[in-house]
């Protein structure tokens, strides 16, 4: 076959090419004018912080971040002495002022590495938690979203609480010794029963050793029971010594939780590592907000440790919690005390819910955190004069106790 071709088939191939090219570029340019992706304005590209007010009312700080565009998020600060929590959320408006408040990772990296001796503490990741949780209530408002949705949408369709009709967690009813007398072990033993008769066999009941409840009497407590009696044990250490919680893991068959007072992934990477608790409980108003909770979601899942988040916040933190466990695939039950007057105060921040029959309640509301704040009623009562009382406890001999 004659393989060279035709001068004029060769021009017309040419003139065919020419023209493909020319409708491909065509097609390419309408359909470029005519992709939402392409046509997407970043509504947060002129979005800047403009200021920081902080409210303290009883035992919270109540944080508000405002932008240019007139869109403001809340975070509540607690778990520390207001005092000085005020005055050092109020200074990291230094770094704040004038950045984008949808930069979360980078603001909270900003602040988190800010000054090299006041990393990690409790203070400082503190007030971070609720500066974190007031740029996602922003970033939230801004696309018109619930922040679950931000977090990767959800996972589940309800959430499970206590304390409901069908979840009870028990406190210690005391602070005890060092080892425990038949009489501690039977108050507590009592405590346990009468919350299981409640529940009923199909129910939950959690058992809440608050480090109040020193090593050997734990021992002996969880001696006299089954595991499937609890559904697991809180704080039954203090944080501190990864020794102490690997001799109970190896001692009590009931599984065991903490976290509240660790902070960050590097805070609980210890337990997971040495296998020694079941469940994590990080308090999002605690750990660093909605980020670093996210974070040590995502860590413990490696481990197939699911979390249980401690919370005793205002409605702001609980919605901030509610909005993680939207969107982790390991979670057993979360802490919910909406009536809690210590915390939510009265009408200070208010979020829709309801509990169902079993002890469930929805995805948090949006957008944002998806709560309201009667910014006038935290104004006023915070023009009150404000108290602080350091807790404390003491055994009977007058030595200072854990509680």
């Amino acid at each position: 076959m004659d393989s060279t071709v035709n001068p004029s088939r060769r021009a017309w191939l040419g003139a065919c090419g020419a023209m493909a090219s020319g409708l491909t570029l065509a097609h390419d340019m309408v359909a470029a004018e005519q992709n939402p992706a392409a046509q997407v304005t970043d509504r947060a590209a002129s979005l800047k912080i403009t200021a920081l007010r902080a409210h303290w009312v009883g035992p919270v700080v109540y944080v508000k971040i405002e932008t240019n565009a007139g869109i403001s998020g809340w975070g509540d600060l607690k778990g520390v002495d207001p005092r000085p929590a005020k005055a050092l959320v109020e200074s990291l408006f230094e770094l704040l002022d004038g950045e984008n408040p949808t930069r979360i990772e980078y603001l909270w990296q900003k602040i988190y590495r800010a000054h090299r001796n006041i990393r990690g503490g409790a203070f400082l990741i503190h007030t971070l938690a609720a500066i974190d949780n007031a740029l996602w209530d922003i970033t939230g408002k801004l696309w018109g979203v619930p922040v679950y949705r931000l977090l990767g949408g959800p996972t589940r369709d309800k959430i499970r609480v206590y304390h409901t009709p069908k979840a009870i967690k028990v406190p210690p009813h005391g602070i005890y010794e060092h080892s425990g007398t038949p009489a501690d072990i039977e108050k507590m033993l009592k405590a346990i029963q009468t919350a299981r008769d409640k529940v009923g066999p199909d129910g939950a009941v959690m058992f809440d050793a608050h480090s109040a409840v020193p090593p050997a009497t734990l021992i002996q407590l969880a001696s006299r029971l089954q595991p499937t009696d609890l559904l697991f044990i809180e704080e039954p250490a203090v944080p501190g010594n990864i020794e102490v919680f690997k001799r109970l893991k190896e001692q009590i068959r009931i599984p065991l939780a903490t976290g509240e007072r660790d902070r960050t992934i590097w805070g609980v990477l210890p337990y997971l590592q040495e296998n020694c608790i079941d469940i994590l409980q990080p308090d999002c108003c605690h750990t660093g907000g909605i980020t670093s909770m996210k974070k040590i979601a995502t860590v413990a899942e490696a481990w197939y440790v699911p979390i249980a988040p401690h919370c005793t916040a205002t409605f702001l933190g609980i919605a901030a919690s509610l909005h993680v466990v939207s969107a982790i695939p390991l979670f057993l039950i979360h802490e919910f005390y909406p009536q809690n007057a210590g915390f939510v105060g009265t009408g200070l921040t208010r979020m829709a819910y309801e509990i169902d029959k079993d002890g469930y309640i929805g995805l948090p509301p949006g957008p944002g955190l998806g709560v309201e704040v009667d910014e006038k009623l935290i104004e006023t009562e915070a023009a009150k004069p404000q108290k602080y009382r350091w807790p404390g406890a003491k055994l009977k001999d007058g030595s200072i106790a854990d509680y």
